[in-house]
């Protein structure tokens, strides 16, 4: 049972993948051009090396990685289009099929809700904690902006961000489940939200803050990029969250608060 809640799981995950793909190419790609045309004209009489365009899976969105001179490998078109949907639909289907297993060892562990209401409520706890809390951390940003020297340190403190936000969201759904019997559904989910909130607050308050936007750079293409990566994530999410569940129904049909289902 839990294989073919896998398989529909990535089957769901490439879906999800497709649909971001074209959310991406319509908001997220023109502001990327933007961003590399402000790249380019400032480096414009400078002695800088060559940049190039690569995707950045942890938020769906494209950065910049700063080489020493070289030619171009992949065409900037190869990137937005079919490299852009093949790592977008790969993210897609990796993340369908770890929901799928997530939502195997949660169901019918969190009372009586259906495959559904399960599906939905994984999604949107996902989203919050793997994508939200770390992004108000530490933004999705455009190419032009972060120093080639950094890019290790922002790609460990961003991983770092969501592996707190996930022990925080596992012990906030933990406490919820414990005070649920005892003081009553929506006492045990404020104070859940409550636990969440202030471990997620104090490593944002403990980690170390990041700012290499360039002082001329357009706020507007700033503003739109972060829009497009959230709107992204939210398509990703939101489909694994509708789609999902139907799907599951069908291969549990009406069981119900019996235990995760069977390997």
């Amino acid at each position: 049972m839990m294989g073919a809640l896998l398989l529909r799981g990535m089957l769901v995950g490439v879906l999800a993948g497709m649909l971001a793909f074209g959310f991406a190419k319509l908001f997220g790609e023109p502001q990327v051009e933007r961003a590399i045309a402000f790249e380019t004209q400032s480096d414009l009489g400078k002695d800088r090396p060559a940049m190039s365009v690569e995707m950045d899976m942890s938020n769906g969105m494209t950065m910049t990685n700063t080489e020493a001179a070289a030619p171009e490998l992949v065409s900037r078109a190869t990137q937005s289009g079919i490299g852009l949907l093949t790592g977008v639909v790969t993210y897609g289907a990796a993340f369908g099929g770890l929901f799928a297993l997530v939502f195997g060892l949660v169901y019918g562990r969190v009372g009586s809700l259906g495959p559904r209401a399960t599906a939905v409520i994984l999604a949107a706890a996902g989203f919050v904690a793997i994508y939200l809390a770390p992004s108000l951390k530490y933004p999705a940003n455009p190419p032009a902006i972060g120093l080639p020297e950094t890019i290790g340190a922002r790609t460990a403190l961003f991983f770092a961000m969501i592996a707190i936000s996930i022990a925080a969201m596992t012990l906030a759904l933990a406490v919820r489940q414990r005070l649920a019997a005892s003081h009553g559904g929506w006492n045990a989910t404020f104070a859940g939200g409550a636990v969440f909130l202030a471990l997620v607050g104090a490593a944002q308050l403990a980690l170390p803050s990041l700012n290499e936007v360039p002082d001329n750079f357009p706020a507007n293409v700033l503003w739109k990029f972060r829009l497009a990566s959230l709107g992204m994530q939210a398509v990703l999410w939101t489909t694994l969250a509708l789609a999902f569940g139907p799907l599951a129904e069908a291969v549990l049909g009406g069981r119900r608060g019996a235990g995760p289902p069977s390997l």
